[in-house]
Formats: structure tokens, sequence, C-alpha cells
């Protein structure tokens, strides 16, 4: 079977497209931050997860949105679907919006019982060493 070279062509830039939207350009990645709230929702989809957090200041509460790597990317160092649920206090770490907005990246999360969950780094193509847990 011939393939003509606009389809090979074709075939060869999907991957990059694909890979080209996963950017965590907007993040400031030398700056961290750490918010302690309220899980709200965990939207487990893909490309990416994202974690709303209820956070009180000054005894006003605000919801937060966080973004974090891809479901294949979390799977891999033990974060499933189940693994945080709304209604659990967490720490969010990660880094903010370049932009100065509220929120940011998701570098990993403390549970409250001291787990550690997350890739350890926010920037989805991170190197993930097998058989070495987040926790």
């Amino acid at each position: 079977m011939k393939l003509s070279p606009a389809v090979l062509l074709a075939a060869l830039a999907l991957p990059l497209a694909a890979f080209a939207h996963h950017s965590f350009a907007m993040f400031d990645m030398t700056k961290s931050i750490n918010y302690k709230g309220t899980v709200r929702e965990v939207q487990w989809t893909n490309p990416h997860v994202w974690v709303e957090l209820d956070v009180t200041a000054d005894g006003k509460t605000t919801t937060l949105s966080f973004e974090g790597a891809a479901i294949s990317v979390l799977k891999r160092v033990g974060w499933m679907k189940d693994t945080v649920k709304a209604g659990e206090v967490v720490t969010v770490v990660g880094h903010p919006y370049k932009d100065g907005r509220p929120g940011g990246s998701i570098d990993h999360l403390l549970l409250a019982d001291g787990r550690k969950v997350g890739t350890g780094d926010a920037i989805p193509s991170a190197l993930i060493v097998p058989g070495v847990s987040a926790q």
C-alpha cells in the first residue's frame, strides 16, 4: 500500500499539533504558589485535569482553578480519578499565571493525610521515573 505525500505529511504533523497545544507557557515556572482549601470539583478530563479549590481569606471564599497534567501522566504517578474528591481539604502547590490572575498550574497536591500526589512537575512532558510513586 502506497501513501500519498499529502497523507504522509498530515500523519506526521498530527502528533506535533497535539503536542503544541499542551503549553504551560501561561504559567510562571520560576515562582511557586501554595493554596490550602476545600476541593469544589475535580474535572478528570483531557487534555488536562482541573481542580477547582475554594479558598477562604479574610472571611471571603473564592474559587480558584488549577490546571494539572494529562490523565495519562497523572495515572503513571498514581493519581487516579478517585484519589482527590470534592469536599476534601488539600494544599495545591504549583505555579501562578504570568498575568497575575488567581489560580495556576498544579505541581502536586498535599492531601490532608500527608500524602503527596502529582507529577512533581507541572509540565506534562515531565520526566516520569518508572516505579517511583508520587507519594
